[in-house]
């Protein structure tokens, strides 16, 4: 939870904004860590989805042999980075036999993304209408529509090895994923039908997305609490439970049952207490985290995770206010089996809101300033390119690893910019020049 106000973020972050320091100047490098920078970047021809991608073949080698690739974002309303994230996947499909594209939302909507990838079931706009709400509705837009459709049109093409959807975070629990649960206890364990059914009374949602969100921050803290209560004893209700001759199914039940219940636990820390705020930050980084390897694990399909570059990334934008993030517990369980890609841009316009307001406008920022990371990076001879943090000679390899401004924009502005450690918070690095509002769907 950054200032991208995924699920909890908006209040949380109006809540901490007094917390928000300065960012230290920094001297001017020297055109020594430009020319370093120059010998190790790879240009980019375009990113735009289709066509060669030839250009795209030094990234392979960064990647390597990663299970899971975090490939993040500097803003949340740039066309230019779902594009590249559409053209990236499309070609580790092809070329790296990746098969899974995982989005930074919640789990029961890239469930029923995932269905209409796989099996052609439903509308995707009418399922980006219905979820992609509240926090969310930036991932409404003509980029993520075309990729679902172009995920839909492979596995049309190869039905025996389809790429799939899936969703990671937990901000909203659907009301099919409750039914889910509670059908595969009706069918393989009845007698605990009845107090699963008690446990999950009103904890079912009855409204859209966004509506559900506003409604369940708004609840007591007591009520929060006892809901997470009730969800945590529903699933150790089904932990206990023998898997039975389908291990899968019981895997998938034990899954969702604890997408429920980090739902209910990501409500309930207290809000008041900027110590439970940051808890329940990690909390929700973490958990987003465990999903994506458990996606990774049961399926055995590579996974290319979009979010933010502060979730996909190492070290967090705002330490006090979000102690750990995805990036990191993903290195935690993966090893090198991860690696995180970080996206900047050095001018250009995006769909944001105000912060204190909910009026989505389109905002455009000039060059970066002097100091920050962006302004030394759109020094070097390629308009748009890729460069492997890692193997960066020195004297860039030492630039590269100290702090300074860079940013970080999420669903509100102003926001940031935020003092980074390039090498430090990711092991590759996209740069473009200049990126343009993406094309938001109202229907």
């Amino acid at each position: 939870m950054r200032r991208h106000r995924t699920g909890l973020v908006l209040t949380l972050f109006i809540i901490l904004a007094a917390l928000t320091t300065g960012i230290p100047a920094t001297a001017a490098p020297t055109p020594s860590v430009v020319g370093a920078l120059d010998r190790a970047a790879h240009p980019l021809r375009t990113v735009e989805p289709g066509g060669d991608s030839r250009d795209l073949r030094p990234l392979d080698r960064m990647i390597g042999d990663a299970r899971v690739v975090g490939l993040g974002e500097a803003t949340h309303g740039s066309h230019n980075f779902f594009a590249l994230k559409d053209r990236v996947f499309r070609h580790l499909v092809r070329e790296k036999g990746f098969r899974t594209f995982a989005l930074e939302t919640p789990w029961s909507t890239g469930l029923r993304l995932n269905d209409y990838v796989l099996y052609g079931k439903g509308d995707p706009r009418r399922v980006m209408r219905e979820e992609f709400q509240r926090d969310y509705l930036w991932w409404n837009n003509t980029d993520y529509l075309r990729l679902v459709e172009w995920m839909r049109a492979y596995n049309v093409r190869h039905p025996d090895d389809p790429v799939r959807f899936i969703g990671d975070d937990i901000a909203w629990t659907g009301p099919e994923l409750y039914d889910a649960v509670e059908d595969y206890v009706a069918r393989t364990h009845p007698g605990t039908g009845a107090r699963l059914a008690e446990l999950y009374r009103g904890l079912r949602p009855t409204v859209q997305t966004g509506e559900y969100i506003e409604r369940y921050m708004n609840l007591p803290y007591a009520e929060r609490k006892d809901r997470a209560e009730r969800t945590g004893e529903a699933l150790r209700l089904l932990e206990r439970q023998a898997p039975g001759a389908d291990r899968e199914a019981y895997d998938r039940a034990v899954q969702h049952a604890r997408v429920i219940d980090a739902t209910a636990r990501q409500y309930a820390f207290d809000f008041t207490d900027p110590a439970g705020i940051a808890a329940a930050m990690r909390y929700r980084d973490g958990a987003m985290a465990a999903n994506v390897v458990w996606w990774q694990k049961h399926t055995g399909t590579k996974v290319l995770l979009s979010a933010h570059n502060n979730h996909v990334g190492y070290v967090p934008e705002e330490p006090e206010q979000n102690p750990k993030v995805q990036g990191a517990f993903l290195r935690e369980s993966l090893g090198a089996g991860y690696v995180s890609v970080g996206l900047t841009f050095d001018r250009g316009s995006f769909n944001a809101t105000g912060q204190d307001d909910d009026v989505i406008r389109r905002w455009t920022l000039g060059p970066a300033a002097p100091g920050s990371n962006e302004r030394t990076l759109d020094r070097v001879r390629y308009r748009d390119f890729a460069l492997d943090l890692r193997s960066v000679e020195a004297p860039a390899r030492d630039w590269l690893r100290q702090a300074r401004p860079t940013r970080g924009i999420g669903t509100a502005y102003p926001d940031g910019p935020h003092d980074i450690a390039l090498a430090r918070s990711h092991d590759v690095l996209i740069h473009l020049h200049r990126v343009e509002a993406a094309h938001l769907r109202h229907r």
